[in-house]
This record gives structure tokens, C-alpha cells and sequence, in this order.
């Protein structure tokens, strides 16, 4: 009977010491806001696993354009912003939201369109001529309209064309509102132009007709940066967690992990972290 109890209790002592482990280990965790063309273009996947083995810290992941990553972020709803609109990020940290901001990977921007190209811009120079083309034509374009990184850029450019949207809108041009994924998926329906970040173009299987007509004007380059939100405004933000992820990342290892993600052959991100 003694023995019974004994076997028994310590039965009871590891299944608590158990428990308790589990607690711990779901409780190693960060929430990194992201723009959707490193969740959808499969980088995460690639990257998430490596960093959780090493650290011990899972990432959670919520995937938004980078204006609501960043909004996000103000409220003290994620620990990390991982982002890719330069002076929305600059900004953030400026107004006190973020701790320090560091250059990751870059990329590029390319504008995708219907293998017939009935705006011919094909045939441009430069990006903003590929864009007065579609605009001279209304040929069909669609935009994310969401305040993401990719829209930021789109919008910069149609002004440097020297394009008023405002006025220039019409039946041609399509707001969805929505992630990169979503917005390619009705370009394909539509047969229409659309501004793509090339890890996401790479990684989209539902091409349809559509294929890349214009690529490699300096215009087009996408930086991406990181940076941890500040806890001296956010007390409850992980900071030594979202520190270690910000470190890997900008670190030799994460580094060559980024360089070494492929689709086809052809490396989606390009490192580019300042030591």
C-alpha cells in the first residue's frame, strides 16, 4: 500500500512537472506584426523553424500590410515589427513607438500585366513611363489600397509619374483592400497591371495570363527593416525575446538563412544587414 501511494505521488509530481514544462515552453513566445509578402511569399516558413530550434521562442505571426503592422505595433499589440516602407518605420521609432530600426533584406518591386500588354509597357524605359502608359491607355490596374509597403510605393510612383489619382481614377483602376496573394489573384481574373514585390510574384502559383513586362529600374528597389517596439512604452512587450529575434535576424546565420531561401533556383530576399 505504501509503495502504491508512493507510485502514486510521484506519478502526480511528474505529470505536474510536465504541465509545467508545457506552461513554460507555450509561454516562450513573441507576436511579430509583418507585411504579408514574407508570410505569403514563404520566407517564415523557411526562417521561423531555424530561429524557434536555436532560441526556445516561438514567433507568431500576424501578416498585414506594413501602415497596419505598424499601427499594430503603436497599440503594443506585437512585440516586433517586420516591415518594408523605410520612412513609415523611421517615423515609427521617431515618434517614440520603436526602439531602434535595422535594414534586413531587400528586393525588388516588378510590374506584372497581361502577356498581351495592351498598355505596351513593355516597350518603357523607366518604371514611370510604364505607369503614364497604363494610365494613358486605362488598362486595367489593380491596387492593394491597403496602406501596405507594396501601395506605399505604388502611390509614390504614380506621383513621380506625375499622375493624379485623384483624378485619374476611374472604372480602370481597382482598389481590393487586401494582401499581396489576394490582389494578384484578381489581377489574374481581370487580366489587369499590378505593382508586385518579387518574392511574393515568385512564390503565386495562380499567374493566368499574367507575367513580369517591366523590372530593374532603381525605382523599384524594396528594403525591408526590423525593429523591436519600445518597452518603455509598452512595459509588457517581450523585449529580451523580440531582441534575440532581431539579433538572429541581422546576424551572420540569419543572414545566410534569408540568402538561402529559393523558389525554382532564384533567391526571393537579399541580405543586406548593416553591422
Amino acid at each position: 500500500m505504501v509503495l502504491e501511494r508512493r507510485s502514486l505521488l510521484a506519478l502526480a509530481l511528474g505529470v505536474t512537472m510536465l504541465t509545467a514544462a508545457g506552461v513554460r515552453a507555450q509561454d516562450r513566445f513573441i507576436v511579430v506584426a509583418s507585411t504579408t509578402s514574407t508570410e505569403q511569399s514563404g520566407l517564415f516558413k523557411h526562417l521561423l523553424p531555424r530561429f524557434e530550434k536555436k532560441t526556445g521562442v516561438q514567433v507568431r505571426v500576424v501578416a498585414l500590410g506594413t501602415g497596419q503592422a505598424l499601427d499594430m505595433a503603436r497599440r503594443g499589440d506585437a512585440d516586433v515589427v517586420f516591415v518594408h516602407d523605410p520612412a513609415a518605420e523611421e517615423k515609427f521609432v521617431a515618434e517614440g513607438y520603436g526602439v531602434k530600426r535595422f535594414p534586413v533584406m531587400y528586393n525588388d518591386f516588378v510590374l506584372v500585366g497581361p502577356k498581351s500588354d495592351p498598355a505596351k509597357v513593355a516597350g518603357a524605359k523607366e518604371a514611370l513611363e510604364a505607369l503614364r502608359r497604363i494610365e494613358a491607355a486605362r488598362a486595367p490596374f489593380v491596387s492593394r489600397g491597403d496602406r501596405s509597403g507594396t501601395h506605399a510605393a505604388e502611390l509614390r510612383l504614380w506621383q513621380a509619374a506625375g499622375v493624379d489619382l485623384n483624378k485619374a481614377k476611374g472604372q480602370w483602376y481597382r482598389d481590393t483592400g487586401s494582401g499581396m496573394g489576394p490582389s494578384l489573384n484578381t489581377a489574374a481574373s481581370m487580366g489587369a497591371y499590378i505593382l508586385s514585390d518579387r518574392g511574393t510574384w515568385l512564390s503565386f502559383k495562380n499567374r493566368g495570363e499574367l507575367a513580369i513586362l517591366f523590372q530593374g529600374d532603381a525605382r523599384l528597389f524594396n528594403q525591408y527593416g526590423v525593429i523591436l517596439v519600445n518597452p518603455v512604452r509598452h512595459p509588457h512587450v517581450k523585449k529580451e525575446w523580440g531582441q534575440q529575434f532581431v539579433d538572429w535576424l541581422v546576424s551572420p546565420e540569419g543572414q545566410q538563412a534569408i540568402a538561402d531561401y529559393k523558389i525554382g533556383g532564384e533567391q526571393l530576399f537579399f541580405p543586406n544587414a548593416r553591422g
